[in-house]
């Protein structure tokens, strides 16, 4: 795939043909300004705005903790992705449908980048095998674990995200083994990156370095 290349890592979309997709000397991806103009083309809600902003700013963190210890990612990259990861929010909720799934075509109708689209589509749930090794330090995980740790434009740890989403949204069984299932794997992905990281993600708060209160 063009764009940053993740070592053995099992890539689904592999033999897409190359756009023109950034290298992990970090050229290409749209900036925020650009990301701004398609939340305006695509009318999205500022509540949802400003879930993605704080999205976008553990994502990148991550990303730049990351290319800092070698990881081969590109933060500008993995900042975008997280700018659009909710870009079809506004019109699902409106008209139905997976935003993740639409967003994502729209992604790369707009960017002509397979990665950021990909972090788009995933961002709801990782459908394969979690990775525990170095592979983990990689967009898409990024974007999943980033989203789950902002409660609309909090952020949150994953307890208490979740605790949210099952009051909205648990209002029967499947619903509710299906948001149990998501918090599981939102904790494997935590563990694993905190691992790789060498950083103890569940106590930071991401903000000003001040750490999460553990009761």
């Amino acid at each position: 795939m063009a764009g940053c290349p993740i070592k053995n890592y099992y890539n689904p979309y592999g033999e897409f043909p190359e756009l023109a997709c950034p290298t992990a000397s970090c050229s290409g991806p749209p900036g925020d300004r650009a990301c701004f103009a398609l939340w305006e083309k695509y009318a999205m809600r500022p509540n949802i705005r400003r879930h993605c902003l704080q999205v976008a700013k553990i994502a990148t963190a991550l990303a730049q903790k990351a290319r800092a210890l070698g990881f081969d990612v590109c933060p500008a990259t993995v900042r975008a992705s997280a700018l659009l990861h909710d870009i079809a929010k506004t019109y699902c909720i409106r008209y139905g449908g997976s935003h993740a799934q639409l967003g994502a075509a729209w992604a790369l109708s707009e960017t002509h980048n397979y990665e950021i689209a990909r972090g788009v589509l995933l961002h709801v749930l990782w459908p394969w095998a979690v990775p525990d090794g170095p592979e983990i330090c990689s967009l898409p995980f990024f974007i999943i674990y980033a989203d789950k740790r902002v409660r609309h434009d909090a952020i949150v740890n994953l307890d208490e995200r979740f605790s949210d989403l099952l009051t909205r949204y648990g209002k029967n069984e499947m619903s509710r083994q299906s948001i149990k299932a998501s918090l599981e794997q939102g904790k494997t992905i935590e563990n694993a990156l905190s691992s790789q990281l060498g950083w103890k993600l569940h106590e930071d708060t991401f903000d000003s370095g001040r750490l999460v209160v553990r009761t």
